[in-house]
């Protein structure tokens, strides 16, 4: 219990932190060397990915990772405190923090022909010894400012790991290097650090991190908004529904579950406690929508373009991949609202209150075109790197003909410093990470472990998958989502694709179990920030997230097992999957809710809790996509979960007519 009360107690400090940043404003020089920092960061990366060749010469690779890496990781040091709660204002000591760090990297700009040319990363000289062991330093402390005290301890132990790796029994035992060869390693290489992460920061994240911010300044959550209210509205329970939609799309754009909750849930949290939701269920119907949205393309937050450039694939792959997944995920939530509204005779929003649809779309139609744009580049002429800037710039030019979201001068600068806060920290994250990434190859122990873990589950794959599933989660509660993912990308990932589980799959697989911590408690971040902001208690509404967001438990199994569900497969089998897919949803979502949605309740008697049982697991039949139980097939086990389903189906049924011969 005191463990688990721990767990709780940092789960709030976590939460009151981002609330806290979420008032921050900068003044004064701090102001000032963010936003000329972060344009610097932009107008480099826009000459690098569109190859424009100022001056006539174009950086290597290593070099502008290293540039990226001076100007957002001396932020960290300005945007976030050392101790205490956050602050505006910018102690002596985090200045020259922040000068040393652009110092440090400025040495390795500078130097990255030669360490190139001379294999510093494994025979560095004395100068870029000290350098990296400086550079090291003020990424462990940028980590612990921008990532808490868990990910900096778990960054710390790894990246010393290789200096006495080979006195740790089996598995872990790898060949042992000296600090001072291990640093530079973790430094100069293009394996550790300035890896794979931060090769997808420069290449990818940038873009549409910037596009993300630009598009809610300019008004883009207001229409989304007011688009979800106008298409759902007016249905039962409609104020809920119109969360699901519109916090759908800014979790999309912003990629931040607490970020998400502190934006929409100002507005849905409210509507919903005034058409008659209870406090805990509208805040953990916020929080839920906040986290699909994170899982939702077309933008994911960061770590989908870290699965990307991981995987060595194109980044609309792995969009087009989300999108069955996600689609389970908010159907599973739309019908246990409209369940649970049917339930308690809730009703939509009044007419006057909701916007018309056309006079929304005419109104935002500068939105849809510039969505449409971002995805017609990525789609058809694959420009993953350069389509969010094309997307910004029409997004800015045309945004000045409308007066009503005009951005000012003022505006436009709150934008750049909102992306360079966001960015900084992201990448004091993805560098520490990154370490983690070096320890294990300097080690050479990335394969020896997968195939540990093979072992110690004894080849069952249900074991390996639950092993995974749990090691996920329990990440999650420590780590941001890039971290967990990147970890486990490196440590569990391989023992799943051994086993002979699809690559893609599996990455997502771990992408989804890293997410459910914020709607899980102890920790349940996303829950807690909802719970607070409706004035309910943290605990109850994170079990009531639990229960509404139940299919994000489920559908990753799924799909891991079967990737015609992440559409990997003939187009006939993923119609038929998916078909089934929504079904079982259907099925899983109305015995979480007690009530059959467009049929009838089960009423809350002992004789309803077993028809909820046997349609949750008729619902897990229909929706799994593979054979294998009771040595039945596919299409056995489906038929199996559609017989099932009758008896419960049944006694819905005639409870609704009950019911309608009553209110009559």
């Amino acid at each position: 219990m005191t463990d688990q009360t721990t767990q709780i107690d940092r789960g709030r400090a976590a939460l009151d932190a981002e609330l806290e940043v979420a008032k921050l404003t900068y003044s004064g020089a701090a102001r000032w060397v963010i936003i000329l920092f972060t344009l610097g960061a932009i107008g480099m990366a826009i000459n690098q990915l569109f190859n424009l060749r100022i001056g006539g010469y174009s950086l290597l690779e290593g070099m502008y990772l290293y540039v990226l890496a001076g100007f957002f990781l001396s932020l960290t040091f300005i945007t976030f405190r050392a101790w205490g709660p956050p602050s505006p204002q910018v102690p002596w000591y985090d200045w020259v923090l922040a000068a040393a760090t652009v110092g440090v990297t400025g040495f390795f700009v500078a130097t990255a022909g030669q360490s190139l040319d001379s294999g510093w990363e494994y025979a560095a000289p004395q100068n870029a010894v000290w350098a990296s062991i400086a550079l090291y330093l003020l990424i462990l402390e940028g980590t612990r400012r921008a990532g808490g005290l868990v990910l900096f301890g778990i960054v710390l132990v790894f990246s010393l790991y290789p200096t006495f790796a080979e006195h740790v029994p089996d598995p872990l035992n790898g060949f042992t290097q000296p600090f001072t060869d291990v640093i530079p390693y973790f430094m100069i290489s293009s394996e550790a650090s300035f890896g794979i992460p931060m090769r997808a920061f420069g290449n990818l994240v940038i873009g549409f991190i910037l596009f993300g911010a630009v598009l809610q300044f300019t008004g883009g959550g207001k229409f989304f908004n007011n688009l979800a209210m106008a298409l759902v509205g007016g249905y039962r329970g409609g104020a809920a529904k119109v969360s699901i939609f519109a916090s759908g799309f800014m979790g999309s754009m912003s990629g931040s579950v607490i970020s998400n909750v502190l934006t929409t849930g100002a507005v849905s949290i409210p509507a919903m406690k005034k058409t008659g939701f209870s406090a805990r269920y509208a805040a953990a119907t916020e929080a839920c929508a906040s986290t699909g949205g994170v899982l939702m393309p077309p933008i994911m937050g960061a770590t989908a373009f870290v699965i990307a450039s991981w995987l060595s694939r194109p980044y609309v792959e792995i969009m087009l991949a989300a999108t069955i997944p996600s689609i389970l995920y908010f159907f599973g939530l739309f019908v246990q609202i409209d369940a649970y509204s049917a339930r308690r005779g809730l009703k939509g929003l009044p007419r006057a209150d909701r916007p018309r649809v056309w006079t929304t779309l005419k109104e935002g139609w500068l939105y849809v075109s510039v969505f449409a744009l971002l995805i017609y580049l990525m789609v058809a002429f694959r420009w993953e790197t350069t389509a969010p800037f094309y997307a910004v710039a029409l997004l800015l030019i045309v945004n000045q003909f409308r007066a009503a979201d005009r951005v000012t001068w003022d505006g436009f600068l709150n934008i750049i410093v909102s992306v360079g806060r966001t960015l900084s920290e992201l990448v004091a994250v993805l560098l520490g990470i990154g370490m983690i990434v070096g320890a294990f190859q300097a080690t050479g122990l990335t394969g020896p472990l997968a195939n540990e873990l093979v072992y110690i589950a004894g080849n069952s794959m249900p074991m390996l998958l639950i092993m995974g599933a749990v090691t996920s989660f329990i990440f999650g509660m420590g780590m941001t989502v890039t971290a967990c993912y990147i970890f486990l990308a490196v440590v569990l990932a391989p023992a799943l694709v051994q086993a002979g589980l699809n690559e893609l799959a599996v990455h997502l697989f771990i992408l989804y179990w890293g997410m459910v911590s914020f709607i899980t408690p102890p920790v349940a971040l996303g829950a807690f920030a909802a719970a607070s902001m409706a004035g309910a208690n943290a605990f109850k509404t994170g079990f009531e997230a639990m229960r509404l967001g139940g299919v994000i438990y489920v559908v990753p199994f799924f799909f891991v097992l079967n990737p015609a569900l992440i559409g990997q497969g003939p187009p006939t089998e993923v119609a038929v999957v998916l078909a089934c897919a929504l079904v079982g949803v259907w099925f899983i979502a109305s015995a979480l809710q007690g009530y059959v949605s467009f049929i009838g309740p089960l009423h809350s008697s002992g004789l309803s809790l077993i028809m909820r049982f046997v349609l949750f697991f008729a619902g897990l039949f229909v929706a799994a996509p593979v054979g294998g139980v009771a040595g039945m097939n596919h299409a056995a086990l489906t038929l199996s979960g559609f017989a099932l389903a009758i008896i419960p189906f049944a006694t819905a049924w005639r409870a609704g007519l009950s019911d309608a011969v009553n209110t009559t």
